[in-house]
């Protein structure tokens, strides 16, 4: 039996905020919270959890009160299975996370989906966000990256909550553990730093906990229709954020992995050019998975980023 992740990691372990949803129905968010000062929020992209910044928590709580929750969907947070989502939930979801844990200006962190999200947010709340921190997003998306999300995509709902209520997804756990790993080494420039407690954790949600695959699976389907939307010029959400990214006053870091096949580092110069108050830094040797895969680097480059902008007081 594992160490459960979230008590080795935050003082009181894994707790849980009640926020209502979209739909205006209560949803219980996992978080754990470590650290004393200024709340720096750090928020994981699709398909991930919070163990995806596991080398950032520790030392960005030197020096801020670090708050790393799940999404609702996500992890160890609800899934909703029986309630549609609608797009642009989640940025509806993160503002009411932030007001419900904090009431001053916060650092915001996020990588990939969570950073399109975080943008968004940003745009329509910017009295929430002091800072703002993101990687790797897929703001000027044209398709989905992976062949497989494509997939994924477009599998009906109801048979992959079946077999999620077969629990096949459990009992072929050690298979699908070995899938998570190939993919997951397959977005890191250096694979050999994926280790076997690395893979028991990211997979855990798809292995022990129903339901985190078909809202996966529903959120890559919103993503396709907002890429499809996007290209036949029909009204999407993806859109306006690309046309109010001028509307991000606050202090912004845009970091790319150098080496992401998944958004080149173009559209993170883009992403530069059209928020004013804006940083674009590349992060060398470095694929799509930067919060594990150059943790050290963006701990750094955030830490200073900070620094230069006043929102860092050492300890």
């Amino acid at each position: 039996m594992k160490k459960d992740w979230w008590q080795t990691t935050f003082p009181q372990g894994r707790q849980q905020i009640t926020i209502t949803d979209i739909h205006g129905y209560p949803v219980q968010i996992a978080y754990g919270e470590v650290g004393s000062g200024k709340p720096l929020f750090l928020l994981h992209g699709l398909g991930s959890w919070s163990y995806n910044w596991r080398s950032s928590i520790q030392p960005l709580s030197q020096h801020f009160r670090v708050i790393c929750f799940d999404a609702k969907g996500y992890g160890f947070s609800e899934k909703s299975l029986y309630r549609r989502e609608k797009k642009g939930h989640q940025i509806i979801e993160l503002e009411r996370i932030i007001r419900g844990l904090c009431d001053e200006p916060v650092v915001l962190v996020a990588e990939s989906l969570g950073g399109l999200v975080s943008i968004a947010l940003t745009q329509d709340k910017p009295d929430l966000i002091g800072r703002l921190v993101v990687m790797n997003v897929p703001v000027f998306a044209e398709r989905l990256p992976h062949w497989g999300m494509s997939l994924l995509s477009q599998i009906p709902l109801e048979l992959i909550q079946i077999v999620e209520t077969l629990r096949l997804n459990y009992w072929f756990a050690p298979l699908v553990r070995e899938i998570m790993a190939t993919e997951r080494r397959g977005v890191m420039f250096d694979p050999s730093k994926l280790t076997a407690d690395d893979v028991y954790w990211i997979a855990y949600p798809y292995t022990h906990i129903p339901g985190t695959l078909t809202k996966v699976a529903e959120e890559l389907q919103i993503a396709a229709r907002e890429i499809q939307d996007l290209q036949a010029n029909k009204p999407n959400l993806l859109s306006t954020i690309q046309q109010n990214l001028h509307k991000i006053k606050c202090p912004t870091l845009i970091l790319w992995g150098e080496q992401d096949s998944w958004f080149p580092t173009e559209h993170g110069n883009k992403l530069h050019q059209h928020i004013p108050n804006s940083q674009f830094k590349i992060l060398a040797n470095c694929c799509h998975d930067a919060s594990f895969g150059s943790a050290e680097e963006i701990n750094y480059k955030v830490l200073s980023f900070l620094q230069s902008t006043n929102f860092l007081v050492s300890n």
